[in-house]
């Protein structure tokens, strides 16, 4: 969440006023408390834009339903909340087509703001075009994470992305392999020319002859028109051959001879083509163990694999979780189908889990939990059962990991994320953990937890009131 936004308050009510200004002030947020109604527009002037506004109980002789409209008349995209008493419901409809996000409990409660924020923050970027516009394309075609393993892979295209030389992709399906392979066709000097890729487990082996070097007419039954392979589709540029594990022996023999001579015919010809195509390779399976079963041939494998490149499965870096979960939001955000954010707990939930299906998998839950809590923050209780951590799992700390910088063992000193970080947000955050374990340890006496965390027993008190935060029997 963005520091230093303005965030509008229009309350009569001094009290609770001051209450939202402090937690607010707090957050990091920089809080406009109006108690008259009818002058809030010179309270907010010209200068920076808002974030949001909260709307409370307003002693004037406007009617609700006409501060709104004013609020909407001043910018039709800025998220209101609410604020009611608990238990109690806002006197005006909350239409899910309007600009009102929800409703804020009264008193405030820390993480309950935090949330609101955050939510207007997606609503706002998701509905006006200047954020759209300041996403670079370069951005979804980035290989996301910090961790070792893909630091190395992003090394590894820097390499050979300017070479013609042939590179075979490895890793489990869902990885990213195709990911790589367009880093490498749009670093390279043929990033001008196609780009064409080819599942080969996903064509028949019969047609797949035909998909890669094309036909004449009459080759075949149906072949009513010359047609054009993806050999020629991708002159001058990169063929994709993915899944090339799954490819017949038969076609093997084929693509080698490709390889070496750098001709081929057409499905029903006899006339020699002459191409000009780089080849990157991709397959999940073990090629060497496939050479011994007598499913590869060998003389192929080594003229593929002049520049292997391994890609990681997503258990291998957990630490790039954050990264990826935020780019993947993006990614949605882009292409204008909503948006969603993840509470720390979620974050950290979602790096215990194993992923079989490894990026692939990440990226339908995200958009699964943009669909069911649009514009909203996903908690660990929101997340599908086999994502969620249990309680009594949680560590006692929330690591920087849950935001976004990733910590290693043998990297002792925390790292600054590449986006930035809320750091007032953060250190709540460990604060709240450090509390919650105190009291645990303490049988939820506040006065010996107070003693463990080496403060005074009314700082506490107070603590526990501004976080919201229930005192243990």
């Amino acid at each position: 969440m963005q520091t230093d936004t303005r965030v509008l308050v229009l309350e009569s009510d001094p009290a609770t006023g001051k209450e939202l200004e402090s937690v607010l002030n707090f957050i990091g947020s920089t809080p406009l408390l109006v108690n008259d109604v009818s002058s809030w527009k010179d309270m907010v002037g010209d200068a920076e834009p808002l974030q949001a506004v909260m709307l409370g109980s307003c002693n004037s002789g406007k009617p609700l339903s006409a501060v709104l409209s004013e609020i909407h008349q001043f910018d039709e995209h800025l998220p209101v909340y609410l604020l009611c008493d608990k238990g109690k419901e806002p006197t005006v409809a909350i239409d899910s087509g309007s600009c009102i996000l929800g409703r804020l409990e009264l008193p405030p409660n820390y993480s309950q703001l935090t949330n609101a924020l955050h939510q207007a923050e997606i609503y706002t970027e998701s509905h006006r075009s200047v954020s759209a516009e300041q996403r670079s394309v370069e951005l979804f075609r980035s290989l996301v994470g910090s961790s070792r393993a893909i630091q190395n892979v992003r090394k590894l295209i820097q390499q050979v992305a300017d070479s013609d030389a042939n590179v075979l992709i490895l890793g489990e399906s869902g990885t990213g392999k195709e990911v790589v392979a367009r880093n490498l066709h749009y670093y390279s000097n043929r990033r001008d020319k196609p780009f064409v890729p080819v599942n080969c487990g996903a064509i028949p082996g019969d047609l797949l002859e035909s998909e890669l070097f094309g036909h004449q007419k009459g080759a075949f039954t149906g072949a009513i028109n010359d047609r054009q392979g993806r050999f020629e589709m991708a002159e001058g540029g990169t063929l994709f051959l993915d899944e090339i594990g799954d490819m017949s022996l038969q076609m093997q023999v084929k693509i080698l001879r490709v390889l070496q001579e750098r001709t081929f015919e057409r499905v029903g010809s006899n006339q020699s083509i002459t191409t000009d195509v780089r080849i990157i390779a991709a397959t999940h399976r073990n090629l060497e163990a496939a050479i011994v079963e007598g499913e590869f041939r060998e003389d192929l494998f080594y003229r593929l694999n002049v520049f292997p490149i391994e890609m990681p499965s997503l258990s291998d870096r957990v630490e790039d979780i954050p990264l990826l979960v935020n780019e993947l939001v993006r990614r949605i955000e882009h292409e204008k189908r909503g948006s969603v954010r993840f509470s720390p707990g979620a974050i950290y939930s979602l790096c215990q889990y194993n992923w079989p299906g490894n990026v692939r998998e990440l990226a339908n839950l995200v958009e699964r939990m943009a669909i069911l809590h649009p514009y909203g923050v996903v908690d660990i209780k929101d997340l599908p059962e086999k994502f969620r951590q249990h309680d009594d799992e949680m560590p006692e700390l929330i690591t920087e990991a849950m935001i976004g910088a990733p910590v290693t063992s043998n990297d002792l000193d925390p790292r600054l994320p590449r986006d930035g970080m809320n750091l007032k947000e953060h250190l709540s955050y460990l604060e709240v953990s450090y509390i919650k374990q105190a009291l645990s340890d303490s049988g939820g006496v506040v006065a010996h937890a107070a003693k463990r965390l080496g403060m005074r027993r009314t700082t506490l008190v107070e603590k526990l009131r501004k976080y919201g935060m229930q005192r243990q029997p």
